[in-house]
């Protein structure tokens, strides 16, 4: 089964709200959906969390690479797009479209071996997993209106971030903090997700020591990119003195990239993304990584509902990856997977045990946003 062909298509129209300084429109298209079409008619779908032009600006750079080439290998055939593209790769557009085409080919030899991609990267090690509801922060007064119909959709576990956490004073940073326990009760995770990847960050280490002792007041489960990005050895030094278990590394690509913040114990929780940081196979080797170091893997998600149900599939593989994130009220996530998905009563979700990533795309909705016909569609 050889790669013949692989196509892009940006989703736009329903972009949701990313608490950025330099805010998401839902014209704006930051999450391209990839196929991966084969010489036999088979097609195995990725997700890459870059805009479209970047997209297919890559793939014209890895054409080249990856046409011919045996698509039931991805370990193979992804480290040899890594290799090839040392001088123009090694993380950004490049890496990141190597991750979407990584996904697809795993979902095509999940399904050419009728197996789920979870049983062919480590085997099954549950059945379901619960998802956390990640949502903005808003003023404290708004939080219950966010945080309440959500737990009214089954959800028990809830991370709030961004928004104006850390950009104000410590009297609102707790006040929001607050407002969301007691919306949820005492019975549901709670985590706090600072966004320190966003743009000229204010937050320093001082700032992150303080916040996280008023985190532990509440019971928060994580504090999440409590540091600008780049920080290593500020990073290291919350870990070591925070109350509350340290979380991050969203922004990394490539295993490489994730070795020296592990190595140095920056992290309680290490949080790649998938449709970023190289893909499944990047995605496995960094989780076990995290594992010989004594950090927990909790995939990062803020993606579409392929980037899910390739977090699902992982959350199978690793004993310790008991949560995934959800990222709630995106039509790409709900609105994009044929039937969506289903919390069952006790607030989890299903790994799907059908071949590959378990996921069949709705293409009405794809063409929708995408803004292609469906007949153009695989």
């Amino acid at each position: 089964m050889k790669i013949q062909e692989i196509r892009a298509w940006g989703l736009r129209g329903r972009t949701p709200e990313g608490g950025w300084s330099n805010e998401l429109q839902p014209e704006d298209c930051v999450h391209t959906i990839v196929a991966v079409l084969t010489d036999e008619g088979a097609a195995g779908w990725g997700s890459v969390f870059t805009s479209e032009d970047l997209v297919r600006a890559s793939l014209a750079v890895l054409k080249p690479l990856y046409t011919g080439e045996n698509a039931l290998e991805p370990e193979r055939v992804s480290e040899k797009l890594h290799q090839h593209t040392f001088w123009q790769g090694r993380g950004g557009a490049i890496t990141h479209t190597i991750s979407g085409i990584d996904l697809a080919l795993w979902d095509l030899l999940g399904k050419s071996t009728a197996q789920p991609v979870g049983r062919l990267i480590g085997g099954r090690c549950r059945e379901r997993v619960r998802p956390y509801a990640s949502l903005l922060m808003r003023e404290p007064e708004r939080m219950a209106d966010e945080l309440l119909p959500v737990k009214a959709q089954g959800f028990r576990a809830f991370k709030i971030g961004w928004g104006p956490f850390g950009r104000r004073n410590a009297v609102t940073d707790e006040a929001i903090v607050r407002a969301a326990r007691q919306a949820i009760g005492e019975d549901s995770l709670l985590m706090v997700d600072a966004g320190g990847s966003d743009a000229y960050w204010p937050g320093n280490f001082k700032w992150a020591i303080r916040t996280a002792h008023m985190l532990a007041n509440y019971g928060v489960h994580w504090f999440e990119e409590a540091l600008d990005p780049d920080a290593l050895q500020d990073f290291v030094a919350l870990r070591r003195a925070s109350p509350v278990p340290i979380s991050g590394g969203e922004v990394l690509t490539r295993r490489q990239s994730f070795q020296s913040w592990l190595e140095a114990g920056a992290f309680d929780i290490v949080q790649p993304d998938v449709t970023k940081c190289g893909g499944l196979t990047e995605e496995r080797r960094i989780a076990q990584m995290a594992r010989d170091h004594g950090v927990r893997f909790i995939p990062h998600g803020w993606n579409t509902c392929v980037g899910l149900a390739a977090d699902l599939q992982l959350a199978s593989a690793f004993p310790d990856t008991d949560l995934v994130e959800y990222l709630t009220g995106s039509p790409f996530i709900d609105g994009l997977a044929q039937g969506g998905w289903e919390l069952d009563r006790e607030g989890y979700l299903a790994i799907p045990s059908q071949p590959g990533l378990g996921l069949e795309i709705n293409r009405a909705a794809l063409a929708e946003f995408a803004r292609v016909p469906v007949s153009s569609l695989p």
